[in-house]
């Protein structure tokens, strides 16, 4: 939702959030703590929170925050089991996603860090960049480890491997995540993966194969990051992946006729 620049109402996301909340998902990004004046459309994330009823849901809420002030807002919410901050190995990109550099950011961590360690909350860090980077900043899976290795210093247990731009292949997928599960085996490590059309089911299947089990996912594949390139390049379609899961008799709780229910809201709420 993010991207769109019509403001959807906060009861139309609060309807369409409580459904998915009873779809069977493990974790639901129900809305962000950022600048209203950046992201207009998260600003009533707080009302949206209010209205979500967790009763007979088994599925735990995640926030995204950009900055402490984000983290103290997130924290207040009992309903919050996640806070998620975007980390990028790109300087450029991390300038350009929250005004910061990279070891101002790593410090940002440490300290958000703390607020959810006093709070009981959980940060996921979502390692942007993190196949590959489009600025011509350097990029290596020496780079990405070193990160990676500071990250899980700071006590980071959550580290969500981003594609903020599309540029993964099943190759590096494969790769990356072959050679960092088993090096930390305290690390749940997640995909977060933007695709275009015609090759989502490869990169679905790279993951999968490579011993993540943690996968990020939008409905109707709709959206992308604002603050990344001009072109925004979808998310990885919910329905796809669902899908995939079916057809290959992969075990997994979601609820189909739900899950089909909060489709065809997605069909309403979404631009075609």
């Amino acid at each position: 939702m993010q991207g769109l620049t019509q403001f959807i109402p906060t009861e139309v996301k609060i309807r369409y959030n409580n459904v998915l909340l009873q779809a069977g998902f493990d974790t639901l990004d129900c809305g962000s703590f950022v600048s209203p004046k950046a992201i207009p459309q998260m600003a009533d994330t707080a009302e949206v929170l209010e209205g979500l009823d967790l009763d007979g849901s088994k599925t735990k809420l995640l926030v995204i925050i950009a900055n402490v002030r984000g983290a103290l807002q997130a924290v207040d919410h009992k309903k919050v089991t996640y806070l998620g901050y975007p980390f990028s190995i790109s300087e450029t990109f991390q300038q350009r996603n929250t005004h910061s550099t990279i070891k101002e950011s790593l410090v940002r961590v440490e300290d958000i860090q703390q607020i959810c360690e006093q709070k009981d909350k959980e940060l996921v860090v979502y390692l942007s960049m993190a196949f590959g980077n489009p600025y011509g900043d350097a990029w290596n899976l020496e780079i990405v480890e070193e990160w990676i290795y500071n990250l899980a210093n700071a006590g980071i247990t959550t580290i969500s491997l981003s594609d903020t731009i599309g540029v993964s292949t099943p190759e590096n997928i494969s790769y990356l995540f072959q050679e960092l599960i088993p090096r930390y085996p305290e690390i749940e490590f997640g995909a977060h993966l933007h695709t275009h059309s015609h090759n989502w089911e490869e990169k679905v299947r790279a993951v999968i194969e490579s011993g993540c089990k943690r996968l990020d996912t939008a409905m109707k594949g709709f959206g992308g990051c604002p603050m990344a390139k001009d072109e925004l390049v979808g998310n990885m379609p919910t329905e796809n992946v669902y899908a995939y899961l079916q057809e290959n008799s992969i075990s997994n709780t979601i609820k189909s006729d739900i899950f089909h229910k909060a489709l065809q809201m997605a069909d309403s709420i979404f631009p075609k």
